[in-house]
């Protein structure tokens, strides 16, 4: 019996890690998914007297993107958000999560701005209504509101392709 309880927690440590090394460490779910987007109004970035938020996308495939300018992850997907907007293939709006609003307001004027907006979140309670582990994380809106996707790390052609496209064109969320 005094040697039963070590294995036990020994099995049950096996299983935790074994579960650990079969999953992939980037898809961390959303609650969201399949359900309806947090809603949220704050400040604009760029013009602070203006309130922006999700009913700024409401009605709309939109693609939310939550970024900062400390986070290497959003430096390295800026050129493919860029090449993106320009594209016109759908609307991009930011949460700028938990960052200095002059250093983004740089960040804007040196790399440019792909965003129809972006929200400012300093405080992060936007990015902690809508489960935002870390910049970036991009999530796919359908236009009844719906999380369709969440992309968690940078977002490049490829990833695009995969995941969001057929998304877009189907309309479902994803699994």
């Amino acid at each position: 019996m005094r040697f039963a309880i070590p294995i036990v927690v020994f099995l049950l440590l096996v299983v935790v890690f074994s579960f650990g090394l079969f999953n992939d460490p980037r898809e961390l779910p959303s609650p969201f998914l399949g359900e309806q987007a947090p809603t949220f109004e704050v400040a604009s970035l760029t013009e602070p007297e203006r309130i922006v938020g999700s009913a700024d996308y409401s009605g709309k495939m939109a693609l939310v993107n939550v970024w900062a300018t400390w986070c290497g992850g959003c430096r390295q997907e800026h050129g493919f958000l860029m090449q993106l907007a320009r594209s016109g293939a759908i609307p991009i709006y930011g949460i700028n999560w938990r960052d200095n609003r002059e250093e983004a307001l740089r960040w804007l004027q040196q790399l440019g701005d792909p965003y129809e907006f972006s929200a400012f979140d300093a405080d992060g309670r936007v990015g902690i209504d809508w489960g935002v582990y870390g910049a970036p994380e991009t999530f796919l809106i359908s236009p009844d509101g719906i999380v369709l996707h969440k992309h968690l790390g940078p977002l490049n052609a490829a990833i695009w392709q995969e995941d969001f496209v057929p998304l877009i064109d189907a309309g479902e969320p994803s699994s």
